[in-house]
C-alpha cells in the first residue's frame, strides 16, 4: 500500500520535473496585464466631478467620503458644488467597481496598479490631494470607449479629463455664448 502511493508520488514529480517553469520572477519580470484589470489605484477627475456623491452613496462599505458646499456657481446650469473632501479608504475597499458604475459624470475610475501595499492601514487611506495629483491612467474596466479607442493603462499615455468620458465634453464656450445671446 505504502510503496504504491510513494510510486505515484514520485511519478507525478518526474513528470513535472521537465516541464517549462510557469512562475515569474516578480519584480525583475511582469506579467502583463488585461486593460480591464481593477486595481488599488483611483484616477479621479476633479473637472468632471460635480460632488453630488453617488459614488459614496453606492459604495456597500462607505470607503468614500466626501464633504461640498454649495459653490453659487453656474447657478442656470444646475450649480456644481465646491468639493471640500474627497477620500477613499482603500484598506476596506473590495474593489467592486460600483462607485465607477454610480458616477454619471465619468469622473472616477478603477486604475491598473496593484503595488499599493504599506506597512499600516492608516498608510491605505487616499487623500483628496493625492487623488487630485496622481498619474491618471484609468482601467477600461466599464469603459467601452475606451477599449474601443485601443487605449491601454500598462504602456499608454496618461488621459485628461475630456478624453475619458462616455461622452464627448460639452463645448462651454458655445453654452456660454447662447446664454448670452437670449
Amino acid at each position: 500500500m505504502y510503496g504504491i502511493g510513494i510510486a505515484k508520488g514520485l511519478l507525478v514529480t518526474l513528470r513535472n520535473l521537465f516541464r517549462t517553469p510557469s512562475t515569474v520572477q516578480y519584480p525583475e519580470e511582469r506579467v502583463e496585464q488585461h486593460s480591464r484589470f481593477r486595481g488599488q489605484e483611483f484616477s479621479w477627475y476633479e473637472e468632471r466631478c460635480t460632488g453630488c456623491a453617488s459614488c459614496a452613496k453606492y459604495c456597500p462599505l462607505g470607503i468614500i467620503e466626501i464633504v461640498t458646499d454649495p459653490s453659487q456657481q453656474a447657478i442656470q446650469d444646475g450649480d456644481k458644488y465646491a468639493i471640500e473632501k474627497f477620500d477613499i479608504d482603500i484598506g476596506r475597499c473590495m474593489y467592486c467597481g460600483l462607485c465607477v458604475e454610480a458616477c454619471p459624470y465619468d469622473a472616477l475610475f478603477m486604475g491598473s496598479g496593484f503595488e499599493r501595499a504599506r506597512y499600516t492601514r492608516d498608510e491605505l487611506f487616499i487623500p483628496m490631494e493625492e487623488l487630485k495629483n496622481a498619474t491618471k491612467r484609468p482601467s477600461t474596466w466599464f469603459r467601452p470607449q475606451l477599449e474601443g479607442k485601443g487605449y491601454d493603462p500598462q504602456s499608454g499615455q496618461p488621459l485628461g479629463w475630456k478624453d475619458v468620458g462616455r461622452h464627448e465634453a460639452p463645448d462651454y464656450e458655445a453654452m456660454q455664448r447662447r446664454w448670452a445671446d437670449r
